[in-house]
């Protein structure tokens, strides 16, 4: 139980491009929140990476800014949610880094995965670990961190390497290197998870030249992972209590799951998911996946993952110019200039700029700007940027149709971008449903808070509910919907054009 001095959980949320540590009270509310943002490097074309180092550094500041704002003696745990597929490998010795941290972004594997394809593996990997096979996912990043570094298979098969996810990376730290664990829902983003049987899968391993000596153990989402322990900056003995991937957490504080609440994340990349009863769920195009362990049963997710939605604007941004206005100018203007336009006048923005996610898992397609015209102007393609989120996600929606038991209610949905109230207008216009706003940015955060909690009081997870944020609702204008029908088909034009190999 929770000593009633104790009751502040302090929730890391390291995304990609910001770290942040946000405390909530007893009663869920936001009591303080810091932020640092990080930096993403591409040193080749499709290569997309981070600083480890840096992303621990920047997550341990805001993790003290957060315990020094409401002090050490009321913080009862930590709790972590974290970027996925990111990978990073380090000297189980020394904790150096083997390189640079891989995100989720970078499709440096691409050639890797295309021999994958060739050799007919794609059928046996899908069945066993849900995903399909893309760079996206871990596995092959992985592998590629072994080959980097001289005699990296074998040192790793001698335990003397760990490779995982940034939650390994971050709790490995924490706790001086006496915790190396994941939990289900990072695991499951690895491609090294036998969905069904909740364990590292010896064939996918053999496949992907990982030794299983190199991977962090298995744990729920929601229980006791380790102490802080070694850190100047942080007091030793705080428990972490809960470990899950950004986008999970973001379902579970939506609604904590409950069926027929499909949720969007629009952040760097989209995630699109909602929660299934099974494993066993036959919709090639889309990954099947853990949501969460809640500490007594496993939660699967069907997930179609987009990797450049807030990056496509931020790339439209830069691109114009409109990037070196002050922050709050450019929130503004981004907000200000799509509904300054009647329309795009025929521009459509395919951001496949490392590639296209779901439903086309196509790395080799690269991104277009289609049907400019003399009269063209910046708020055009702002406004080409915007929408083009809102088709991405519709075109995963419509995939998610195929599964039996999907049921559209309402789309909900939480980060950066949807504070642009004509983003999600649109939204709702386009899918003809309502689209139902998260009142705070920090889901992903609070999701991760509440698992902890859970573990922490001992409850059952509907108990949580009263903690659960409100939500804004943007209502679908019928007429409108209709009209942007045939948007939508010129947009799914412009993105065979990407795919110009294909033909």
């Amino acid at each position: 139980m929770v000593s009633v001095n104790k009751d502040i959980i302090i929730a890391l949320d390291e995304g990609t491009t910001n770290a942040k540590a946000v405390a909530f009270d007893s009663q869920g509310q936001i009591v303080a929140r810091f932020s640092r943002p990080l930096t993403i490097d591409t040193p080749h074309q499709g290569w997309v990476e981070q600083s480890a180092e840096k992303l621990l550094e920047a997550s341990l500041v805001v993790l003290t800014q957060a315990i020094n704002a409401v002090g050490a003696d009321r913080v009862a745990a930590l709790a972590i949610s974290n970027q996925r597929e990111t990978a990073v490998g380090w000297y189980r010795n020394s904790g150096q880094p083997l390189g640079a941290a891989i995100t989720w972004q970078c499709s440096r594997t691409a050639d890797f995965c295309q021999s994958l394809r060739q050799q007919h593996r794609e059928g046996q990997i899908k069945a066993t670990t849900g995903l399909p096979v893309t760079p996206l996912f871990s596995a092959s990043k992985m592998r590629w961190l072994l080959q980097s570094v001289p005699n990296g298979e074998a040192l790793a098969q001698q335990g003397e390497i760990c490779l995982g996810t940034v939650d390994s990376w971050l709790l490995w730290n924490l706790t001086q290197g006496e915790a190396f664990c994941c939990d289900y829902s990072n695991a499951s983003r690895t491609q090294l998870l036998n969905l069904q049987r909740g364990e590292w899968d010896s064939e996918m391993l053999e496949l992907f030249q990982i030794p299983r000596a190199a991977l962090p153990d298995i744990r729920p989402s929601s229980g006791l992972f380790g102490y802080t322990k070694g850190l100047e900056i942080i007091p030793d003995g705080i428990a972490i209590m809960a470990m899950i991937g950004d986008s999970h957490a973001a379902l579970f504080a939506h609604s904590l799951g409950a069926q027929g609440c499909v949720k969007a994340t629009y952040g760097t990349g989209s995630s699109v998911m909602v929660p299934v009863n099974s494993a066993l769920c036959d919709v090639n195009a889309l990954a099947t996946t853990v949501a969460w362990h809640d500490g007594e049963r496993l939660v699967y997710g069907l997930e179609g993952n987009i990797p450049h939605t807030g990056d496509a604007v931020a790339w439209m941004a830069d691109s114009t110019g409109l990037s070196e206005l002050p922050e709050a100018e450019l929130t503004q203007a981004l907000n200000s200039l799509p509904a300054s336009v009647e329309s795009t006048l025929g521009v459509y923005f395919v951001p496949a700029l490392t590639g296209l996610g779901a439903p086309w898992w196509d790395e080799n397609a690269r991104g277009l700007i289609h049907g400019l015209s003399r009269g063209t102007r910046r708020a055009h393609l702002i406004r080409a940027a915007l929408e083009s989120i809102t088709y991405q996600i519709a075109d995963v929606i419509t995939v998610m149709r195929q599964y039996g038991d999907f049921d559209l209610q309402a789309l909900m949905v939480d980060g950066g971008p949807t504070k642009n109230d004509w983003l999600m207008q649109y939204q709702a216009d386009l899918l003809g449903c309502p689209v139902m706003r998260s009142d705070i940015p920090e889901l992903s955060a609070m999701g991760a808070a509440l698992l902890a909690r859970k573990a922490l009081l001992g409850i059952d997870s509907e108990q949580l509910r009263p903690c659960l944020p409100e939500h804004i609702i943007f209502t679908p204008d019928p007429q409108r919907h209709l009209r942007l029908q045939l948007r939508w088909q010129e947009w799914q034009s412009a993105v065979e054009r990407t795919r110009w190999h294909k033909q």
